[in-house]
């Protein structure tokens, strides 16, 4: 289970065991390897950390137990125009301190989302226009229409503009901060979990909010969050009944926590897929042994790496048959052409030739960024893939970090700084368009500078993005799969990327406790419930 879900769990467990009543109130306890590094909303766009931070703060819409999209701080919403969106907002809701919930703040988390530091510039366009028209009624007006405007919005949560203005944390907090900011520390959401104290990297604790304006699903009172980063401490916390979640479960105990007396393993598809890519835009690679030149502006080269990686070699050795190799850089749940994509059989001896001819019959030597706290056995993997490469004589010094360091250095706020990495992406808007706008979109776009936020290899193809432009206005759903499928079929071409797999979902769970696991790993607390201990 991911940290951001049993936070969530254990958010709604409190608040549900303060409304209904003390005697049902209960302690759950949540591990997972990562930490929970800033509270500030819009630091890092991770699913973890939208999970964890999902327990105290709301946006205006959300995704249920299904990822539908349903109302949250919104009640209702219209388009009076193709270009205009109304919003007419939920009355009564309070904030953790109880400043009540307005249009103002609204309007104020519109513009901060978008502000210098932030990593979730892409949750509203820049050139949109957002108008308060009164104090429970808000107006988004675009530039253009945007049929999936609210797909992004389950995780872009709603700040208090009193409280961050008398704080000074008007500024989002940048994930490469050295100085905590009072966001990245504190919280006021309008969430039905409240924090009652929070120690980076140590622990964190939720209290259920006894104010919250929905009815709890949960019997919790309190949600501690506790980061394991070891795999054998985390799975022993869950066998002697320390912790009651946790996630992942390394995939090679998921049989040993089944066959215990009192845990369980929740398994199940993921939708996120993870990829490696190479730095295509920098004329000189930050981190080689190659000066004067970037070796992955040769096609060729990308190529070869392409054909040296095999994906069933990571099913089956690293991953133990818990991935479902891809072809593409989406699940192949979320787009229905994924079938007519097929991945070619890794050939070592066809890599070297390409290597050859691009000039590197002898190799070079790269630096590999790589999480070792996020994925699952990501650190393996990064491994595994290195020992892959030295076949065709690519050298690979892999730079394996915890989460919190990684991201720093290889995100948009950080510099992108990184020549070879492996990622994980989950679509926000569970939709072909995210992975093409923000993964695959050329960067420093000058009509659209939230274009290839999360494009950390610096590709960029102006006719993919021309593609991607059409996909997001195209209504006829028919139509817009055979845009989807003319542009992965370019960004295949040009070796964009390279899709490793899905991962599969495994969360350990005390027989104790009863949660609904999703597909996107957000490990959502607010739905959980917990026997009397």
């Amino acid at each position: 289970m991911s940290v951001g879900r049993s936070l969530f769990a254990a958010t709604l467990a409190g608040a549900l065991a303060l409304a209904v009543s003390p005697a049902s109130s209960q302690t759950l306890r949540y591990a997972n390897q990562g930490e929970l590094k800033s509270l500030d909303p819009y630091t890092l766009n991770e699913s973890t950390t939208h999970a964890h931070l999902g327990h105290v703060y709301e946006g205006l819409v959300t995704r249920d137990k299904d990822l539908k999209i349903i109302p949250a701080l919104a009640e209702s919403w219209e388009t009076p125009e193709p270009t205009r969106w109304r919003f007419h907002l939920r009355k009564g809701v309070k904030f953790h301190n109880g400043d009540p919930f307005t249009a103002d703040d609204v309007v104020f988390s519109a513009e901060r989302v978008r502000a210098k530091g932030s990593n979730l510039l892409s949750r509203i366009p820049a050139d949109a226009k957002v108008v308060k028209v009164d104090d429970y009624t808000v107006d988004f007006i675009l530039t253009a229409p945007n049929p999936i405007l609210t797909a992004l919005w389950a995780t872009w949560y709603i700040m208090d503009k009193k409280w961050a203005e008398a704080n000074d944390a008007v500024a989002p907090t940048p994930a490469a901060a050295t100085t905590p900011s009072y966001a990245s520390l504190h919280e006021n959401g309008t969430g039905p979990f409240m924090i009652e104290s929070h120690q980076p990297g140590v622990k964190t604790v939720f209290k259920a909010n006894p104010n919250w304006w929905r009815k709890p699903e949960h019997n919790l009172k309190e949600i501690i969050f506790t980061p394991i980063a070891s795999e054998a401490t985390r799975v022993a916390a869950l066998l002697s009944g320390e912790v009651d979640v946790i996630e992942p479960v390394p995939v090679q105990d998921i049989q040993r926590v089944n066959s215990s007396p009192n845990a369980t393993v929740l398994t199940g598809p993921e939708l996120r897929t993870i990829f490696v890519g190479m730095d295509q835009s920098r004329d000189e690679l930050l981190y080689s042994n190659i000066k004067g030149k970037n070796p992955f502006k040769d096609i060729r080269v990308r190529e070869a790496v392409y054909k040296t990686i095999d994906v069933d070699l990571i099913k089956n050795r690293v991953m133990r048959g818990l991935s479902t190799p891809s072809a593409l850089m989406i699940a192949p749940e979320l787009y229905p052409l994924s079938k007519d994509f097929t991945r070619p059989k890794p050939d070592a001896e066809a890599a070297k030739k390409l290597l050859a001819e691009a000039g590197y019959a002898d190799g070079f030597e790269v630096t590999m960024d790589c999480p070792n706290d996020r994925y699952v056995n990501d650190a393996a993997i990064c491994q595994a893939i290195v020992g892959m490469l030295a076949r065709i004589n690519i050298k690979v010094n892999l730079l394996a970090q915890p989460k919190a360091q990684y991201f720093a250095k290889v995100l948009k706020p950080g510099g992108y700084k990184t020549s070879f990495f492996m990622l994980g992406w989950t679509p926000d808007t569970l939709d072909s368009h995210n992975v093409m706008h923000d993964i695959m979109g050329c960067r420093e776009d000058p009509k659209d500078p939230n274009r290839g936020e999360a494009n950390l290899a610096g590709y960029c193809n102006k006719q993919f993005d021309e593609l991607a432009d059409k996909v997001l206005l195209e209504p006829d759903t028919t139509k817009r799969d055979q845009l989807i499928k003319q542009a992965y079929e370019l960004a295949i071409k040009d070796y964009a990327y390279v899709p490793l797999h899905q991962q599969a979902l495994a969360w350990g769970v005390s027989k104790k406790v009863k949660l609904t696991q999703r597909a996107d790993n957000q490990v959502l607390l607010y739905w959980a419930t917990k026997q009397d201990e």
